[in-house]
């Protein structure tokens, strides 16, 4: 591929980090999209005939000199995220073809509620780079704006309560970033990053360490600046964990009645702030009972898990001078 700083759009390494994007991280993921559709490195699957590195279709029926405008299309309502990812998947595709003169005016911001037929994204450039560039495109800002979309419902249903939702990491593969990236964009919150930024102690980790209070002390003394947060089960575990020195519990599959005693004992054991998260089997349906509980978030991994994508599209508007 040509070199990056020839091919980069101005100013859109500045944009993406505006919001919390490692643009060479974004660039990666964009580079790996490419690669499963043209066939390029380990992306290649050996088949009888096929031509690597090439759009077989636009490259036979579209000739490289043929200019034209594409729009990028709402085809239903929702909440949109990812339009600083549509000049970095046309700039690498021009890139990777040695086609220039492509843009992009992108016309709404991460965040905006659009409706069908709202044109979000004007592209100009060759014809055969728009269409070598479209599904690549499409696959991660349909998959980011559903994301957003799906956690605006939940922000909307917490709304007045005092809760927030949060993020898991149930996350696609090599995707986290620009996942939870979409959930901020929704209105959700980011919980950890990862299994090194938050120590999270489950049940199998109490189990081996043999108590809630003995894994507390476990990652405070190994990692005495990293934030502790602890799984429990029960408003006695919830003290326990209080009194051994946690701050942040995780109450998981709690009703809403046992929930709301936790709250209140964990509260109780101390004249500090106590962080409570909520999580397991919770739905749009009865989020508002949970938050009316008292805990700070509920977490929620269908966010990115298992969010339907937002229904986008490009649609090739004709040939330009």
């Amino acid at each position: 591929m040509s070199d990056w700083e020839s091919i980069w759009p101005a100013g859109v390494s500045q944009k993406l980090a505006a919001a919390g994007l490692d643009p060479e991280r974004v660039r990666s993921v964009v580079r790996d999209a490419l690669a499963e559709d043209l066939g390029i490195g380990g992306a290649v699957v050996s088949v009888p005939g096929a031509a690597p590195g090439h759009d077989v279709t636009s490259e036979s029926t579209i000739g490289a000199d043929v200019v034209g405008q594409a729009h990028v299309v709402a085809r239903t309502g929702g909440v949109i995220s990812g339009m600083p990812l549509i000049p970095v998947v046309l700039a690498e595709v021009a890139g990777w073809t040695g086609l220039g003169g492509v843009s992009a005016e992108v016309l709404r911001a991460d965040g905006d509620v659009v409706v069908r037929d709202d044109v979000l994204a004007v592209l100009r450039g060759p014809v055969q780079v728009l269409l070598i560039a479209e599904r690549t495109l499409l696959n991660l800002v349909c998959r980011t704006s559903g994301i957003s979309t799906h956690t605006r419902l939940w922000a909307q249903e917490l709304s007045g309560t005092g809760a927030q939702v949060l993020d898991t990491r149930k996350t696609t593969p090599g995707l986290r970033m620009l996942e939870k990236y979409a959930v901020r964009c929704g209105g959700g919150t980011n919980k950890r990053m990862g299994l090194y930024d938050v120590a999270m102690v489950k049940d199998n980790h109490k189990i081996a360490a043999g108590s809630v209070a003995g894994a507390y002390r476990s990652v405070r003394e190994r990692f005495p600046a990293v934030a502790v947060q602890v799984e429990v089960t029960t408003p006695g575990e919830a003290v326990e964990a209080v009194v051994a020195g946690a701050r942040f519990l995780l109450c998981d599959n709690m009703s809403p009645a046992v929930l709301a005693e936790s709250v209140k004992v964990a509260r109780a054991a101390t004249d500090e702030t106590v962080e409570i998260e909520a999580t397991g089997g919770l739905t749009l349906e009865v989020a508002n009972e949970y938050a009316r509980t008292g805990v700070d978030y509920l977490s929620v991994g269908g966010l990115t898990h298992s969010s339907p994508i937002l229904d986008l599209a490009i649609d090739l508007i004709g040939e330009k001078d």
